[in-house]
């Protein structure tokens, strides 16, 4: 009974939790605008697939591919959730873009691998859906890693002809100061 409820009225208590639980567990839901944009779905996509390879490397009892995807799942699990909860406008001392972009590089590189070493080494059915759902997760990660250099490098263009432009004026003040002190 901690903390003691502000509302006194005697209603039936099933009834009161449950409207109070509903919307404190909604609050850690991302937003459905985030989830049906291009970023939350490519998310959703790369943490849906790494828990799906998870699962078949599990049954397959492989346990030497079992933390790629369990540590893939949860990154997307942990980026899809910052994204979401906009924790990169909150925390601005870290580089949000180049730790999405290497954590993406990195799953896509090492699914790869080890897809291909589960499809062509082992015999078995779970290893072979691993290997399967491991090339669809290279994939998406892929599709990720090159929309997200595409916008850092439409970033940084946008940044260096600005800086151009400041350069270019700052000469011709230059150039201006020095003429009229002749």
């Amino acid at each position: 009974m901690w903390p003691p409820d502000p509302d006194p009225d005697p209603e039936p208590a099933s009834d009161s939790r449950a409207g109070a639980a509903v919307p404190g567990l909604r609050a850690l839901l991302p937003a459905r605008a985030f989830l049906c944009s291009l970023k939350g779905r490519l998310l959703l996509a790369e943490s849906g697939l790494s828990f799906v390879t998870f699962i078949c490397y599990v049954v397959s009892s492989a346990s030497a591919f079992l933390t790629v995807p369990l540590l893939e799942f949860l990154l997307a699990l942990y980026f899809l959730f910052a994204d979401a909860m906009q924790l990169n406008d909150k925390w601005q001392g870290l580089c949000w873009p180049m730790m999405d972009f290497l954590r993406c590089v990195t799953a896509a590189l090492i699914y790869f691998v080890i897809s291909i070493t589960a499809v062509a080494k082992y015999s078995d059915g779970s290893y072979k859906a691993a290997g399967v759902f491991g090339f669809f997760a290279t994939i998406v990660f892929a599709v990720d890693f090159y929309l997200i250099f595409n916008q850092v490098a439409k970033f940084l263009k946008q940044g260096d002809s600005a800086g151009t432009e400041e350069t270019t004026a700052h000469r011709a003040e230059e150039e201006n100061s020095d003429s009229d002190s002749d």
